[in-house]
């Protein structure tokens, strides 16, 4: 119907009044959440738009959400926090926000540099995605607008959290290999990097103690530096019959690795990973993961924001979203001969 759509319009369409209108696209009270969500759905199928500035004027809100990301996770191909973002702008626009995204380099986030989104009062809230330093995380304990925390946690954040289940997806992976009959299972990430990376970590040793396997040190692998930077993979004399990688990237780095040393996956050594991003697809052979809910996390996350700039409540929560595991072809089965020559 074009950009002229009025409330009148909706209200017509679904034989309503335009007040009812008006309180569903504001979220006011007096409407079920049901009929919000048709009238929603409908407004949207119709072209309706808000004129946010006028409304931002009149109730002193923006209607912008800052979305930031730290520059160590915007890689040269796709980046998985990109491809988040994307799904956070969709979501927001849904509720009339505008996400605003902003790439906090390595150097602001040393020296506690605030983005000039938040000093020109260009948001009215701010999503993290992607874990930053303890000193940066003090510093926004201090600013006074709604934060959450995405895809980390830190016991410090005074704020909301977003994070999928990196325990339980890596501890279903790791089982699904020991099911294929490995029993020599390295992991491939610093577990000193990152909050993701310790919890999938301590769901890989939990599947190993379950089955009575040992935790193997020198199948410890560490990926990046103290600043997130990859470094070279460094591979044991003896290889493990399998790697759970801490993300797709660092697989597809460790198959490569691999392949230049002149050993094969699946066949001579088995790989998984975790996000099911580019990485999982680009990967050869293309890599069994754990893919994480983005809609899902970027739905929750965006509530959670919104629901804090109307209540202004004070309380935090941390919610965690499960994924699931998608398999490929990056993972062999054992025969018994063979896991007795690897053991030989």
């Amino acid at each position: 119907m074009g950009n002229n759509v009025t409330m009148r319009d909706i209200a017509e369409r679904l034989g309503v009044s335009s007040v009812t209108i008006s309180k569903a696209l504001n979220d006011k009270e007096g409407v079920s959440e049901e009929l919000k969500q048709k009238i929603k759905e409908v407004a949207e199928e119709m072209g309706y738009r808000f004129n946010t500035l006028a409304k931002s004027m009149k109730e002193g809100q923006a209607y912008n959400i800052g979305v930031i990301i730290p520059e160590r996770f915007t890689g040269e191909i796709q980046s998985f926090y990109l491809k988040f973002y994307q799904h956070i702008a969709r979501v927001l626009d849904q509720h009339q926000y505008s996400g605003i995204l902003h790439i906090l380099s390595s150097e602001d986030e040393e020296n506690k540099v605030l983005p000039r989104i938040y000093y020109d009062k260009k948001v009215d809230g701010l999503l993290i995605l992607g874990q930053i330093s303890n000193e940066y995380i003090h510093l926004l304990n201090g600013i006074e607008i709604p934060i959450v925390y995405i895809d980390f946690y830190n016991e410090d954040a005074e704020a909301d959290t977003v994070i999928t289940d990196n325990f339980y997806g890596v501890y279903e992976m790791t089982n699904h290999l020991i099911k294929n009959g490995h029993k020599d299972i390295g992991f491939v990430g610093n577990i000193y990097s990152t909050s993701s990376i310790q919890d999938r970590f301590l769901g890989f040793y939990k599947s190993l103690l379950e089955h009575k396997l040992p935790l193997q040190q020198q199948f410890i692998i560490n990926d990046r530096d103290e600043r997130g930077k990859y470094i070279d993979i460094e591979l044991p004399e003896k290889l493990p019959t399998a790697f759970v990688c801490n993300c797709d990237q660092v697989a597809y780095n460790l198959i490569n690795k691999l392949d230049s040393l002149g050993y094969r996956v699946p066949e001579d050594c088995s790989v998984v990973g975790f996000d099911n991003d580019i990485y999982a697809q680009i990967a050869e052979p293309k890599l069994t993961t754990v893919e994480v809910d983005i809609e899902e996390m970027s739905r929750t996350a965006v509530n959670l924001i919104i629901s804090k700039l109307k209540t202004k409540k004070k309380k935090w929560e941390q919610i965690s979203v499960k994924g699931k595991l998608v398999f490929r072809d990056s993972v062999k089965k054992m025969t018994e001969g063979k896991q007795a020559a690897d053991m030989a």
